[in-house]
C-alpha cells in the first residue's frame, strides 16, 4: 500500500476544505470537484511543482474557484511562480477586476475536464 506524499495530502485536504465552502455558498449548484493533476500549468504550459514563494515562505499555489458551471464541478488546479505572482499581483491592485489570465485558465481546465470524463 503505497502512502500519498505529503504535498499531495495537502492538496486533499484543502480541496475537501475548498468544496466545503463552495457547497455553503452556492448549495445545490456544486455537486462535486476535480482537481486537475496535469504536469503543466494551466495558465501558460510551463512545468509546475505547485510550490510558490509567498512573503518568503514556500506556498502551495492551490486554487480551486473556478465552477465548471454545466456540471457543477468545482476545478482546483496549481499554478506555475509565474502565473501564481501575476494573479496574485493583479488581485492587490484591483481586486474586483480579474485578469485575462484567468479566462484563459478556465478555457484550459474547462477542455481538461472534457477530456477527464
Amino acid at each position: 500500500m503505497s502512502q500519498k506524499s505529503d504535498q499531495a495530502q495537502q492538496i486533499d485536504d484543502l480541496m475537501n476544505t475548498f468544496f466545503a465552502q463552495a457547497k455553503a455558498q452556492f448549495c445545490s449548484v456544486i455537486k462535486s470537484y476535480w482537481f486537475y493533476d496535469g504536469a503543466i500549468c494551466p495558465g501558460c504550459s510551463r512545468p509546475t511543482d505547485g510550490m510558490v514563494k509567498f512573503k518568503g515562505k514556500n506556498a502551495l499555489s492551490l486554487n480551486a474557484y473556478i465552477i465548471y458551471r454545466e456540471r457543477g464541478v468545482l476545478i482546483g488546479y496549481l499554478l506555475c511562480k509565474t502565473c501564481a505572482k501575476t494573479i496574485h499581483t493583479a488581485a492587490q491592485k484591483n481586486s474586483y477586476r480579474q485578469p485575462p489570465l484567468h479566462t484563459e485558465i478556465e478555457q484550459f481546465l474547462s477542455a481538461s475536464y472534457f477530456q477527464h470524463i
